[in-house]
């Protein structure tokens, strides 16, 4: 039987080991770091699900863009990968960041101190739990049901399970570096992450300077 993985895919680092900008919006999702020049590797392969055109690059990035969901069962998440809002919730209106049709079609596992009820959005259904890594995995790792497990950010969230070490964690790809300070590093340098199961060696090609904040 196959082990279930724990796994983090194309998750961006910038060349210091951050994950995102400061200062989290509404309306800036990553902060002051730009998502465009943050995912410009994906949107230029030929699996990028949003291309509009034909063409597109081949290679490892496509190879780890159209790989994103294989086999993946569950997500999870911390919860400034959910939404901007810090402390108790306000209301419920707020059902994250992708519109009607989250792109997870899986449970998703949102770890948060201000649980709410869970929701199903498109095909995705949202789950809001205080827990730790280990409780949070076996939740998630039920969930989906023989499938491996992504964990989806952001940078702290991977730092918790990283430290804590509640499983087998593979593919954690630096890959893809991108601009950005923020108050929590994945890691010292990309380079200290682990990067597996990839068909080719796995090296950040893509470095872009991290961003001057207005």
């Amino acid at each position: 039987m196959a082990q279930q993985l724990l796994r983090v895919q194309n998750f961006n680092v910038s060349s210091d080991g951050y994950g995102a900008g400061e200062g989290q919006t509404l309306e800036r999702p990553f902060g002051h770091a730009d998502p465009e020049a943050m995912f410009a590797w994906a949107g230029a392969t030929a699996s990028w699900p949003r291309r509009t055109d034909p063409g597109g690059s081949r290679g490892l990035d496509d190879y780890l863009t159209r790989d994103y969901g294989r086999n993946i069962g569950a997500e999870i998440m911390g919860r400034n990968k959910f939404g901007p809002q810090r402390g108790p919730w306000r209301d419920h209106e707020w059902r994250g960041w992708w519109g009607d049709e989250p792109p997870f079609h899986t449970p998703v596992f949102v770890l948060t101190h201000h649980p709410r009820p869970s929701f199903a959005l498109g095909g995705t259904t949202f789950h809001f739990l205080d827990a730790d890594p280990a409780t949070a995995l076996a939740a998630a790792r039920e969930a989906a049901d023989g499938k491996d497990v992504r964990l989806g950010g952001g940078a702290a969230t991977i730092r918790a399970f990283l430290d804590a070490g509640p499983g087998p964690v593979r593919r954690i790809m630096a890959g893809a570096a991108t601009p950005g300070t923020a108050p929590r590093r994945v890691a010292e340098t990309p380079r200290q992450l682990r990067c597996r199961d990839a068909p080719a060696p796995c090296e950040p090609p893509h470095q872009t300077p991290r961003p001057t904040r207005p």
